[in-house]
């Protein structure tokens, strides 16, 4: 009897536990925690609205009893948690980590197994992760799938990319959740080899707005052993469930207890300008790792390398073999006289950039190896030390030291990551040997040898590996094609840009659409800055490249804005210096913005429509705005009242004029000076595929 009844006690417990809940630290959002029926549940109110219906939580495990259903809830732990804390570099010189948190001890009632799932609710939001304790029970195991879900209250309007495990290099598409299946096949890029997962899968960061005005994005930090998290939707039921990148033979993940999950992230307001201010991202990752990081500086700089991009110049030495040779024989090669990474050529951008206060010159193409990799050699891969024959490497050293200006290195690991890793000592070293401290590294091309995606748990590993042998040489990180940030850049910060995301480059592969700068800040800028290599003046690609018809669609004004919008404390002045010269009006915005801040504000921010930013210099009282508008044309409406009261400035506005236009006028700019105070109120024209930029000083 005894043991029927206690049977019976367990049962009930399974059935229904108690209900738990925490409030956000100022009452605005409301959490709810039950186990129904032995499956974990939660859900998410704001202001007493539904943002996260009732979701169910949990994982399947590969070869053995999933972590889904059968759980009791057998202790519960709620705190409080406030500090203030400083970034290295930033959009804002102190960060409030303040939450509510509450943490669920699960126990699985057959297996005996423990898992803790750990909330914590912020005024702007919500993180949660799973977390498997050291036990007995649970100590190595294979991810199947996770099946973290994120239930919509409707069909809401969404900007997305297509689920991919080796790209996020997409247009972003604007529809409803329930029109993503039908449009999937029109968002995948047309020369794109990768292949979206399924017809409903996304991309996180993924930005979403309610019909009555609620502003949703989901997202994960603190991505560290463990695999990028994808989201599924059941288009029917408007349920999201994540999806992980799996490894070569499919399993999504290989755990060892004590472990945990990354955190998955719920940001809402009724603001827009709130989800993008919001540090959550940020505040989930840890501390900083290092003690001293006096080396870490923000770069701004320019490079060698729009000019390849758009076809001008060439990364390799010479033409491409017809015959396969092994590993190149240099000498018996002939110039190609495009090869832009040559001593002399580099010279003219090291003296532009000590010129105009740049801090760092990129040259791409500059080693060995381009011939071979775009023939797709077997033989040979890049080895990150040797220059080709017209690139003296000490020369280039030593006349940059002269001139005030560090050379920054660019190593293109061509998805060879077991070489990159065989070589990463000696290029680093060599980088310290030569002047340089900061690298852009690339991962362009499927990844070898074992079949790996850029976004797999393997990969994920790599990156972080990177970063940290990259500090041991106090040396900072620009990574391309890697996988998306999610906020590591406050725990490493050395890791001073990503791309992961269609760039300026694709100006020059049949262009961004217009809007494209309007959501990317919703998006991917929510787990980090973005290299998005802005400041392009020559709109017109064939000018450089007769056989490339492309345009920059973004008036010449808004290029200006990015600088602005677009934060990032590593930001490029990405045209050539010969066309700069030819402007050297507007390239004055470009000299004068900073790269690192003391505040931020949003003025105006609509997703997909505009975004204006006023961001204050660090150490001084000079503020800096800047705006980005879609196609359509707008006026924007502005108030300068955070300006400090009973000051006087200076504010030089570059805009469009009224004539301008992405399409066919995109270099109508003008400029002018004004004096501003606190008090004052500006309307700024913005033509489609335009904006303006604001330099404000303190008038001395």
């Amino acid at each position: 009897m005894k043991k029927q009844l206690l049977f019976l006690l367990i049962l009930l417990l399974s059935v229904s536990a108690k209900a738990e809940e925490i409030k956000s630290p100022n009452g605005k959002f409301i959490l709810n925690f039950e186990v129904k029926n032995g499956v974990p549940v939660y859900k998410l109110q704001m202001n007493g609205k539904a943002v996260i219906k009732e979701s169910k939580l949990g994982l399947e495990l590969k070869d053995t009893e999933s972590l889904l259903d059968g759980f009791t809830l057998t202790k519960t732990d709620k705190s409080t948690f406030d500090e203030t804390w400083k970034p290295v570099w930033g959009e804002v010189k102190e960060i409030r980590n303040h939450y509510n948190e509450m943490a669920l001890t699960l126990t699985q009632n057959a297996s005996q197994r423990i898992m803790l799932i750990r909330f914590r609710l912020f005024d702007d939001g919500l993180g949660f992760r799973y977390e498997f304790p050291e036990q007995d029970k649970l100590i190595y195991f294979v991810i199947k799938e996770e099946r973290t879900q994120f239930a919509m209250t409707g069909d809401h309007k969404a900007f997305w990319i297509p689920g991919d495990f080796d790209t996020q290099e997409y247009s972003y598409q604007t529809s409803k959740l329930s029109e993503i299946r039908g449009l999937m096949d029109e968002a995948i890029t047309p020369n794109s080899s990768q292949t979206p997962f399924s017809a409903t899968g996304v991309q996180t960061s993924l930005m979403m707005k309610t019909d009555d005005g609620l502003y949703i994005n989901l997202h994960e930090a603190a991505l560290v052993e463990y695999s990028c998290m994808h989201l599924e939707l059941d288009d029917k039921n408007m349920i999201f469930e994540s999806y992980l990148t799996p490894d070569a033979i499919g399993n999504k993940g290989y755990m060892q207890a004590p472990c945990h999950s990354p955190w998955r992230t719920v940001i809402a307001s009724d603001n827009a300008a709130d989800v993008l201010m919001s540090h959550i991202t940020l505040n989930l990752n840890e501390p900083c790792a290092y003690e001293n990081t006096s080396w870490i500086k923000p770069v701004k700089y320019i490079g060698v390398w729009w000019e390849m991009i758009t076809g001008k110049s060439s990364w390799a030495y010479a033409d491409i073999p017809s015959v396969k040779l092994g590993k190149t024989d240099y000498s018996k090669l002939k110039p190609n006289g495009k090869h832009a990474a040559n001593t002399a050529h580099v010279k003219t951008y090291i003296d532009f950039a000590a010129q105009h206060g740049f801090d760092a010159v990129l040259v791409e193409g500059w080693n060995e190896g381009w011939e071979d990799w775009h023939r797709k050699s077997k033989d040979y891969v890049f080895d990150f030390v040797t220059p080709y024959p017209d690139f003296d490497m000490g020369e280039l050293r030593d006349y940059a030291k002269s001139k005030g200006v560090r050379m920054m290195m660019h190593h293109e690991t061509s998805g060879a990551v077991r070489n990159y890793e065989r070589h990463m000592d000696q290029a680093y070293q060599f980088m310290v040997d030569n002047g340089y401290n900061s690298v852009k590294s690339g991962y362009v091309g499927n990844i070898i040898p074992r079949g790996e995606t850029h976004y797999g748990q393997w990969m994920v590993n790599h990156y972080l590996y990177a970063l940290k042998k990259a500090a041991d040489y106090k040396i900072m990180v620009n990574a391309h094609e890697a996988v998306r940030p999610t906020g590591l850049c406050r725990t490493y910060p050395n890791l001073i840009g990503n791309e992961s995301a269609r760039g300026t480059e694709y100006e020059s592969f049949g262009g961004n659409n217009p809007d494209h700068t309007t959501i990317l800040p919703f998006t991917r800028l929510i787990g980090g800055p973005m290299d998005y290599t802005p400041g392009i003046f020559e709109t017109d690609i064939s000018k450089y490249n007769p056989n490339n018809n492309s345009y920059v669609r973004s008036t010449l004004a808004r290029q200006l804005a990015l600088y602005v919008t677009m934060y990032s404390p590593l930001q490029m002045a990405a045209d050539l210096p010969e066309t700069y010269n030819k402007y050297l009006d507007a390239f004055q915005f470009i000299k004068d913005v900073p790269v690192d801040w003391d505040d931020t504000k949003v003025l105006e921010a609509e997703p997909g429509d505009y975004i204006t930013y006023a961001r204050k210099q660090k150490d001084a009282d000079n503020w800096f705005v800047g705006r980005t508008n879609d196609e359509e044309a707008r006026t924007s409406k502005i108030k300068l009242d955070f300006l400090t009261p009973g000051k006087k400035y200076i504010a030089t506005i570059y805009s469009d004029k009224k004539d301008a236009h992405y399409k066919n006028n995109p270099k109508a700019y003008e400029i002018k000076q004004i004096k501003v105070n606190s008090k004052t109120k500006l309307s700024q024209y913005c033509a489609p595929g335009g904006g303006y930029a604001i330099s404000i000083m303190e008038k001395k």
